[in-house]
């Protein structure tokens, strides 16, 4: 009896988190469309979509969004490459890797954003730096990195946790692949710049995809870096939505959950091209 119990009891933790994530998903897209049972609103409406998208504000946040999650997604794709072929020429030890891959990986976002602000705000080490260097003429000349209107803080925080994540899904199989095909290109008369273009990276194209599409979907949902440097307009679509949800006024909520909608198209999108990535590697290894 024990044993026949034993799989439920091992899986209840994991059920119960499904459970409240999939309640939490579906009381947001209820919510979104009017259903407000906290408050007898019990009718679905399209009101609150309408009005989203009515909004001026909108194209200008998903516009600037994209901008900031596929800029920091390929500069994060092209820095990965980079540091996952370092790693593999050196024959990097296990300290190294520690250092390079898993010790940026445990670090918070809101660590990141804090060393960038103490890097390159106004009253930072590397403004204070040029200004004592004497290339700039005052330190309030160098872009700040909070509310600047480019967005380059945003991408540079992003860039510099995701670098390490890239890395983190490439090194293992880049490694095996340089060890192995890459010899034998080598035998052929090819270069090492030519037998990692043409051999390594290709092979490595899934893990590649898999990881540019996590840090995009990662970069155009999460908050907490855009709400701490972006600008003051335009805003990025999540910090759109969570000052709605802060109004005051609950049923802006309902707006709020509408303005997730939008987010969770786009990012179902990128969950859809990661999954046909997956079918497609399984195919080829078969």
């Amino acid at each position: 009896m024990a044993r026949a119990v034993a799989p439920f009891l091992l899986s209840l933790p994991a059920i119960v988190l499904v459970a409240v994530f999939l309640y939490g998903v579906i009381n947001g897209l209820l919510q979104g469309f009017g259903v407000m049972p906290f408050l007898d609103r019990y009718d679905l409406t399209l009101e609150y979509w309408a009005d989203v998208f009515q909004r001026p504000d909108l194209l200008q946040s998903v516009t600037f969004s994209l901008y900031i999650s596929l800029t920091s997604s390929v500069v994060a794709l092209v820095g990965g490459i980079v540091l996952s072929a370092a790693i593999c020429a050196v024959r990097s030890t296990r300290l190294m890797t520690l250092i390079d891959v898993q010790i940026p990986l445990m670090c918070a976002h809101i660590l990141v954003v804090l060393f960038m602000v103490s890097l390159f705000a106004g009253s930072g080490l590397f403004p204070r730096l040029l200004f004592h260097l004497g290339i700039i003429e005052d330190v309030g000349a160098f872009p700040s990195i909070v509310g600047y209107p480019s967005g380059w803080g945003i991408i540079a925080s992003y860039v510099w946790k995701e670098v390490p994540f890239v890395a983190f899904c490439t090194v293992t199989l880049m490694n095996n692949i340089s060890g192995s095909y890459g010899e034998a290109a080598s035998t052929l008369g090819a270069t090492g710049l030519r037998s990692f273009f043409t051999v390594t990276l290709p092979l490595c194209r899934g893990a590649l995809l898999k990881a540019f599409v996590v840090v995009f979907a990662f970069a155009f949902g999460a908050y907490e870096v855009p709400f701490l440097l972006e600008p003051t307009l335009p805003k990025a679509l999540p910090v759109l939505a969570y000052n709605e949800f802060r109004n005051p006024d609950i049923l802006n909520r309902c707006v709020a959950m509408a303005l997730n909608g939008v987010m969770a198209v786009v990012t179902s999108v990128a969950a859809a091209l990661y999954f046909m990535a997956i079918k497609r590697e399984k195919r080829r290894s078969r």
